[in-house]
Order: C-alpha cells, then sequence, then structure tokens
C-alpha cells in the first residue's frame, strides 16, 4: 500500500521528495499538473455527490494543492477546497525520514502553512504521524490535538495493526459519528492481510475498538468487504456509530487491482507511466487523460461507485502528490 511506498521514495531521496516541500517548478509539456490533479478530485466529488450527496473526500498529503498557484499559503485554491472535506498529512511531527524519529522543524513548518490553510476553510485535518516509543506516541496526539488536528500514531509504516498503545484511545467516546468535524480518533490500517488470517479476524478486531474513523481498503486478498461485515465494522464496541473511508489510490495504478488487465503487463496502455521504483507493481498514471480517470469514477464498475455501493461513508484518496513525481520528470514518451 502507497504509504509504505512513500517512506521508501523519501530513503531513496528521489528529488520530488526530498528536503522540504518546494515551490512548483516549470511545467514540462505544458500541463499544469497541480491543476489537472484538484481538476480530477473536482469531478470525482462530482460524481459521488450525485449518487450521495454526503460522500466525504479526504486527499492525503500534496497539501500544496489547498494553495492557488505560485504555492502561496495565503492565498486558497477555493474551489477545491469546498470540494474536500478533510485533508490527511502523514508525518507532521514523526517519520518524515525514518520512522520514530521526529521530522525536521523547517518541514513541519511549511506543512502546517497549508494544513492551517484548509483548517481556516472549515477542512478536517487528519495526520498520521509514524512513530512507536510511548513518548513520541504522546507527544504526537499532544501536539497535533493543540493545534486543533486528529491524529494516528501508526507503529507499524505498513498500516497493518491495530496500535496496544495508546489505551484508552484520545477522545474516545460513544458518539454516533456522522460528521467528518465530530471525528476526535481514528484508525487507519490498510494493509490487514498482512498480519490478519482472514477477512473475518480482521473485521472482529477492528469492531472491537472505539475509533471514531476507520480508514480501511475495501478489498481482502483481492475480494471485497461484504455488506454484513461492513455492518460490523460500521459499529464501535461501545455501540456507537463511526465513519468508514475507503482507501482509492488516485496518482497510481496498482497491479493487484480488480481494474488491471493481464495484457497491460506486455503492452501498457498509453496513460500507463512508468513503475514506481521503490513499489514494484505500482505505476504512476498520467492522472489526467480520461482512460484513467473512467476508472476511478463515472458509472458502477468504478473504484469510487464500488466504494459508495459498499455503504462507506467517503473516499481516502491517496497519490494526490503525483504531481510532484511529473513535475520534476514529464510524463513518460508514449511508445
Amino acid at each position: 500500500m502507497r504509504a509504505f511506498a512513500t517512506f521508501l521514495l523519501l530513503l531513496g531521496g528521489l528529488p520530488w521528495l526530498s528536503g522540504c516541500i518546494r515551490k512548483m517548478p516549470e511545467r514540462p509539456e505544458g500541463i499544469d499538473y497541480r491543476q489537472e490533479m484538484r481538476q480530477f478530485v473536482i469531478r470525482i466529488g462530482d460524481y459521488a455527490r450525485g449518487l450521495r450527496p454526503d460522500f466525504l473526500l479526504v486527499p492525503q498529503n500534496g497539501a500544496e494543492l489547498l494553495a492557488a498557484e505560485g504555492g502561496d499559503s495565503s492565498s486558497p485554491a477555493e474551489t477545491y477546497l469546498e470540494a474536500i472535506n478533510g485533508q490527511a498529512q502523514e508525518s507532521l511531527f514523526f517519520g518524515y525520514s525514518a520512522d520514530d524519529r521526529p521530522t525536521p522543524a523547517e518541514a513541519t513548518q511549511e506543512l502546517l502553512s497549508y494544513l492551517q490553510l484548509g483548517q481556516r476553510y472549515g477542512l478536517t485535518i487528519l495526520v498520521t504521524d509514524y512513530c512507536s516509543t510511548p513518548e513520541k506516541v504522546d507527544s504526537s496526539y499532544v501536539w497535533n490535538r493543540r493545534l486543533g488536528f486528529v491524529s494516528f500514531a501508526a507503529d507499524h509504516r505498513e498500516l497493518d495493526d491495530i496500535p496496544a498503545y495508546p489505551h484508552p484511545l484520545p477522545g474516545e467516546n460513544a458518539r454516533d459519528i456522522r460528521r467528518l468535524g465530530q471525528v476526535s480518533n481514528f484508525l487507519y490500517l490498510i494493509n490487514p492481510d498482512n498480519r490478519f488470517s482472514s477477512a473475518e479476524e480482521f473485521v472482529s478486531a477492528v469492531a472491537a475498538t472505539n475509533y471514531d474513523l476507520v480508514i480501511l481498503d475495501l478489498f481482502f486478498d483481492g475480494q471485497p468487504l461484504s455488506a454484513e461485515q461492513i455492518a460490523r465494522l460500521r459499529r464501535k464496541a461501545n455501540g456507537g456509530r463511526r465513519l468508514l473511508l475507503g482507501y482509492m489510490s488516485i496518482g497510481q495504478a496498482e497491479d493487484y487491482r480488480y481494474y488491471w488487465k493481464s495484457e497491460w503487463n506486455h503492452k501498457q496502455p498509453d496513460w500507463l507511466d512508468r513503475e514506481d521504483p521503490n513499489w514494484p507493481g505500482n505505476y504512476f498514471v498520467k492522472y489526467w487523460e480520461p482512460e484513467w480517470q473512467a476508472i476511478i469514477y463515472g458509472d458502477s464498475t468504478s473504484y469510487t461507485a464500488r466504494l459508495i455501493f459498499a455503504g462507506l461513508d467517503g473516499a481516502y484518496l491517496d497519490i494526490i502528490d503525483a504531481f510532484e513525481f511529473f513535475e520534476q520528470t514529464g510524463p513518460a514518451a508514449t511508445p
């Protein structure tokens, strides 16, 4: 899954992710990669809310998109801000360069300038810090809470477990959660088949928790969770209702997904770009191309529709920051 890949990219020292967040460079090929990603997210929202008006959209990373052209965090990208309900950010305080290590202060400050812009526009800010030492876990929760952010301290970069610490959960409650702004805590668990032997074991483990929000993958070992399993996941152990967001990568295609065609292994479609060198089987996509967007939204077979028809409350959008890859390298030439 993609959160782990982002960490590998950072370790690999690739220029579009190293150091502090960069201001927008020259655009090769005349494509405005940032605006194309904004428009993609807006279209996903328009489609989803035509089916379910209260469907939630939460992009992960790529917080620079919250600001208008030029990267000035004081200038909001208002249409984009209106299309999303929250903004998620990895490694705000811990995990930027290595697990359980503090994020450099300059990187934190740069990210905060964008996240607080979104917060001023009513977005719920969800932060995932990668730390496991109890003192650092405590610091992550305290620092994020002071900023009005909702956070999760992930003790495994692979996002494949339910942390044993802290207990009880920060902000644990028995309320029925129906809006993102009501969330006091969340669980981010998108690789359950790493540690759980079956979907049933995974569902039972999550159902025994009291998180207000769970970010999950609709698919376990390639098979979608059932309606009965989704219904169980929606209930906290204390009886309260929680929100469920389905993970969806929109900046890369994954060769284990239902939409992947075997012939693409030999002849790639034009919209499929280079393989992620740090995550075999994951390919950057020319996300502005209609053929890829049709996989993500537009009809009952699309990924977004599957999340909606499964009864999830929203989509957690990953690889939003693919625009940085294309700004740095440009798209691959079509064979």
